[in-house]
């Protein structure tokens, strides 16, 4: 395929920036990290109040004050950050929290420079670059209850099989005296949290219609902020969050791919997989 045109599945992930409402700062204490204290934003969106119960009243300037008082006792500084669900339009308001660790060459660095990041908004493109790679953290599509046969892919057993077709022939032997794990069983089948290593980003854009369907996404919409499009699959459906960090294998650079067209073809109805756009 060297110097042709390669046709790739994808998949358009919307990411309305982050924004940092809090720092949480970490002592040693008998080889393990214990709070030392946090520092919030003076004036937090009404909707975070969604998720954890904000305080009414927030004095910053006390707070960093009490924080430098312990500052030698810092060894680790992280942002707790919120998401913004409203600008995505998925129907939910509740953001979720998440805690990034700053990472710098010494503590009193770090300090310095996570006492800037409060209340800003941190976009995909200040972290990643197109061509990159990235690591995609998400829960599956829930499948319910399933038998083995749909949820292991074994063989079904020949018609007249006594008792059960569609299970293993044998559950294990006498002894050990109990079924082991590795034996295909029916149960639970999705809604598990999954990673998936090294996704390369095709491209990071800001105008959503460029990478809107006509008719929009099937359960999702149009994309209205600003998006990744990111090679292969991700885990979960449409409207679940995912979330993208720095690939923990190693990431390998690379030129950001030259796209040469877009398919915009509608996902719905008889028309839908036609080659358009």
């Amino acid at each position: 395929t060297f110097g042709k045109e390669v046709a790739l599945p994808v998949t358009v992930v919307e990411t309305p920036p982050l924004v940092i409402v809090g720092l949480r700062f970490y002592e040693k204490y008998n080889g393990a990290l214990k709070t030392l204290g946090e520092v919030w934003a003076q004036e937090p969106s009404k909707d975070l109040g969604r998720s954890i119960k904000v305080p009414e009243k927030f004095d910053m300037d006390k707070g960093w004050e009490k924080i430098g008082q312990s500052k030698n006792k810092i060894v680790e500084v992280r942002a707790i950050t919120a998401s913004q669900p409203r600008l995505a339009k998925t129907g939910q308001k509740k953001p979720d929290l998440l805690e990034v660790k700053i990472a710098g060459s010494s503590s009193e660095q770090v300090f310095d420079y996570a006492k800037g990041l409060i209340g800003k908004e941190i976009k995909l493109s200040d972290v990643f670059k197109e061509g990159g790679e990235v690591d995609v953290i998400g829960i599956t599509k829930g499948k319910g209850i399933q038998g083995p046969v749909k949820r292991w892919g074994i063989k079904k057993l020949k018609h007249k099989s006594r008792k059960t077709v569609r299970g293993v022939g044998s559950i294990g032997p006498w002894h050990p005296h109990f079924v082991m794990y590795s034996v295909p069983r029916a149960g639970q089948m999705g809604f598990h949290q999954r990673t998936e290593y090294n996704k390369q980003i095709l491209r990071i854009g800001e105008n959503g219609a460029d990478v809107t369907v006509r008719g929009g996404y099937l359960h999702y919409g149009p994309i209205k902020n600003d998006y990744a499009v990111i090679r292969g699959t991700v885990p979960g459906p449409a409207r679940r969050m995912v979330a993208i960090r720095i690939p923990a294998r190693g990431n390998i650079e690379a030129e950001p791919p030259k796209i040469e067209s877009f398919n915009l073809s509608s996902k719905q109805g008889a028309g839908a997989g036609r080659l358009e756009g």
